[in-house]
């Protein structure tokens, strides 16, 4: 299927779009979408280039792990320049090797990226930190507002918390600025 912009809409959207649409011929071969070993095997290749061109000495391996998620997990020695600060270097990387890919193979790959375990070591440090500040909320019963966090923190906050029976949690701000809120639940009132 060829799809083919023939106008673009108005600045004011007083003017739709008008596209153009056509469909295979019959017996035309339909182009079929990559599978996960070819979309792991192209993600390899280009962290591998990508390390390659910042004259990184590191290897890389790729599997594919649960609900068709395709992790890279990339040793060396001396490689904390990748992961950055607070991670900022490694989303950045993996947003990277994400956005090749879906140019090259035209789909969303569900790929994380790794460097030396740091994924791992910083789920589990936000965890206990998690547990930590509940337990504090419970005793001082007041909320707790957390530093900034980018969503993939957010969310191991809110998952770690969620089956919590004492404390509940929120985001708040915008942008860079969201941060999560942990605050005693309200007791439930009682129907007489």
């Amino acid at each position: 299927m060829a799809i083919t912009v023939l106008e673009e809409p108005g600045d004011d959207s007083s003017v739709d779009a008008r596209i153009s649409v056509s469909l295979p011929e019959p017996g035309e071969a339909v182009p079929s979408a990559p599978t996960t070993a070819e979309i792991t095997v192209t993600a390899r290749e280009i962290l591998e280039d990508l390390l390659r061109r910042l004259e990184l000495e590191a290897s890389v391996e790729a599997e594919e792990v649960e609900g068709g998620q395709i992790l890279l997990s990339v040793q060396g020695d001396d490689l904390g320049i990748l992961i950055g600060r607070r991670g900022q270097t490694l989303a950045a990387l993996q947003y990277l090797v994400r956005t090749i890919i879906s140019h090259r193979l035209k789909v969303k790959a569900p790929l994380t990226i790794d460097v030396e375990g740091y994924r791992q070591r910083r789920i589990e440090s936000l965890q206990s930190i998690a547990r930590h500040l509940a337990d504090q909320v419970v005793s001082r019963r007041e909320a707790y507002m957390m530093r900034p966090m980018t969503p993939y923190e957010r969310r191991i906050i809110h998952l770690e918390l969620a089956e919590d029976p004492d404390v509940t949690t929120h985001s708040i701000g915008t942008g860079d600025g969201r941060r999560v809120v942990i605050e005693p639940k309200r007791p439930q009132p009682q129907n007489p």
